[in-house]
């Protein structure tokens, strides 16, 4: 049974649960629901709660363990020797893996027998002309050692399925029973309720930091895994990109890091002055309805899709920049998708993000500055220049650097103004490409995710990762430093 199914048998038991409760503890009482220690529905999501959490909990556990379970056990029966050089024993298992997806898939389509399919003694060349005609994915010619390991582990699968449809469901009956035998009138069913939503909402206010730690461990593991395949020496030393999925890969990061970290500064030389010089009008000389309404206006711009942006630097933006330095002007660009297309376009994304915090950070100095500046003679600008800027530059430089690790995040943009040419060079006009770009080239199509050119995507993601991290966290210590001093 797949597992959406099962988790709605688990909905559908719990609201049985609910209405049974109700009714048991009013049955209790004689009717009266006066004589119940809680409101009637208490008893109810006593009876819910103790079907979900349990059920949906070994749902879960189960999702996560069983498959780690299923490949250590089908990986034990992988013989060394089908093991080749320039191989390793993960590209085997995800050979297996995808072997057994696509018996299963050819199965339930109808084009290969269930009875051929678990067929240990099957002849693999057919085996996998007999995948290959019904659409299956196979890299390579399959072996009896493969396809043995792949029958296995579509059995487990399939045995996995049943054991957890049973486990669960056994688990959902069990808290069913268990919540219908406390549903007699002197039960504390509010505080049973009330202290299992109060963990509730602790596990899930605890959601942020195992989901960053899961994100980072992961990134973590695949990057050893990657280091294991290639040299992080020739990672972090060679000047050269070149991933080839035949072999011969040169996978060294700084031209992609070259590439992010320009595209990025062009895109900040847009939108720090313009940004921060919008916040100063809206804050320091725009009158109230000005105000209101410009405001929004251009927080409006946070809220256009990234595609947009990019749509926008492809059609409009870059054609404009080759009329100017292209083969009719001044003869210094020859595509339309530059580092300054993309800079231009993501720097107008970027405008919403410094002007809102900056102009948040100016209205956030206090007031009497500003008036004992006029009180000694100074004019508004002058104010503005000699006090409230100095007094809001912590702020201001931690919106400029969260904007900065947005403009590292970020992607679509970048696929569709700068290109994908991986390069060192200082000319803005060029193509180039950056670290977001290339972890989805590495990791869409048909790549295998054991190999060096698809476990790449996971270092240039740990690099990234820790670059903008780092800027995250140095970015908020300025603006918490600032607002102690001024709150």
């Amino acid at each position: 049974m797949p597992a959406y199914w099962l988790f709605l048998i688990v909905l559908a038991i719990a609201a049985v649960g609910f209405v049974l409760g109700r009714m048991r503890a009013l049955q209790s009482a004689k009717g009266d629901s006066r004589a119940l220690h809680s409101l009637k529905g208490y008893y109810g999501w006593n009876v819910a709660l103790k079907v979900l959490i349990p059920a949906l909990l070994v749902l879960v556990v189960w999702q996560l363990a069983y498959p780690l379970y299923t490949n250590a056990t089908v990986a034990g029966l992988i013989p060394e020797a089908s093991v080749n050089d320039g191989s390793s024993a993960d590209l085997v298992l995800a050979e297996v893996r995808r072997t057994a997806n696509g018996l299963e898939a050819a199965v339930a389509s109808g084009q290969i027998a269930d009875t051929q399919a678990r067929d240990t003694l099957a002849d693999p060349v057919a085996m996998t002309d007999s995948l290959r005609s019904a659409g299956q994915i196979v890299t390579s010619e399959l072996t009896t050692p493969i396809l043995n390991a792949a029958q296995h582990y579509r059995a487990m699968g399939e045995t996995g399925a049943l054991i957890r449809t049973v486990v669960v469901l056994l688990v959902a009956f069990g808290g069913l029973f268990w919540g219908l035998s406390d549903s007699y009138k002197d039960f504390r069913a509010r505080n049973t309720v009330e202290q299992t939503v109060k963990y509730l909402l602790i596990a899930a206010a605890s959601i942020a930091i195992l989901t960053t730690l899961g994100i980072v461990l992961s990134l973590i593991g695949n990057t050893i895994r990657f280091f294991n395949l290639y040299p992080a020496s020739e990672f972090f030393g060679s000047l050269t990109w070149q991933p080839s999925f035949g072999g011969g890969s040169e996978l060294g990061i700084w031209p992609l890091l070259w590439g992010t970290l320009y595209i990025s500064f062009v895109a900040l030389l847009v939108a720090v002055p313009i940004g921060l010089f919008a916040a100063v009008y809206l804050s320091e000389y725009a009158s109230p309805k000005l105000r209101a309404f410009a405001k929004p206006a251009l927080e409006v711009l946070a809220g256009i899709p990234t595609i947009v942006y990019g749509l926008f630097a492809l059609l409009t933006i870059g054609p404009l920049l080759i009329s100017v330095f292209g083969p009719d002007g001044a003869g210094w660009m020859t595509g339309t998708r530059s580092v300054m297309t993309a800079g231009i376009a993501m720097g107008i994304m970027l405008i919403p993000f410094v002007s809102s915090l900056s102009d948040d950070i100016i209205n956030a100095v206090p007031q009497a500055m500003r008036d004992g500046s006029y009180g000694l003679g100074a004019t508004k600008s002058e104010t503005v220049k000699q006090v409230v800027l100095p007094a809001a530059l912590p702020g201001i430089v931690g919106a400029v650097l969260l904007a900065a690790s947005r403009a590292i995040g970020e992607t679509m943009i970048v696929v569709l103004g700068a290109g994908a040419a991986a390069r060192l060079s200082l000319n803005p006009l060029e193509a180039m490409t950056t670290v977001t770009t290339r972890i989805v080239s590495q990791l869409t199509g048909d790549a295998d995710f054991a190999s060096p050119e698809a476990l790449v995507a996971f270092a240039l993601g740990m690099t990234l990762f820790v670059l903008t991290l780092g800027l995250n966290v140095f970015a908020l210590y300025i603006v918490r430093t600032y607002r102690e001093q001024y709150d």
